[in-house]
């Protein structure tokens, strides 16, 4: 059974920084491609990033573009989110989701994790 675990949120302010980390178990990822998902309180769910198998491709959502940025080790079977420049509009549960044997970053994604909150304080 595949798991998908984040961590790293927390409650930090404006300007701050986060990592957020997505670890698998129960497959090795390397082959398949990852994306981040954020949703705010009282919205629905958006996509964040998304990374290829060999971490040579990303998608990134615009508002997030220049600030963030989508990693992976295969090695350790986890990809990371680096969360630059935090804004209070960036305040969600992200979510990590898998995508196997490879990458449309917007269809459909085959495994999810819980969530982590991140919270942005003004």
């Amino acid at each position: 059974q595949v798991q998908l675990v984040e961590n790293g949120g927390g409650l930090v302010q404006a300007g701050a920084s986060l990592r957020l980390s997505c670890t698998a178990s129960g497959r090795a990822i390397n082959g398949d491609g990852v994306g981040w998902f954020r949703q705010a309180p009282g919205k629905e769910r958006e996509f964040v990033a998304a990374i290829g198998w060999n971490g040579r491709i990303t998608y990134y959502e615009d508002s997030v573009k220049g600030r963030f940025a989508i990693s992976r080790d295969n090695a350790k079977n986890t990809v990371y989110l680096q969360m630059n420049s935090l804004k209070p509009e960036d305040t969600a549960v992200y979510f990590c989701a898998l995508q196997m044997y490879g990458l449309a970053p917007r269809a459909k994604y085959d495994y999810w994790g819980q969530g982590t909150q991140v919270t942005v304080s003004s």
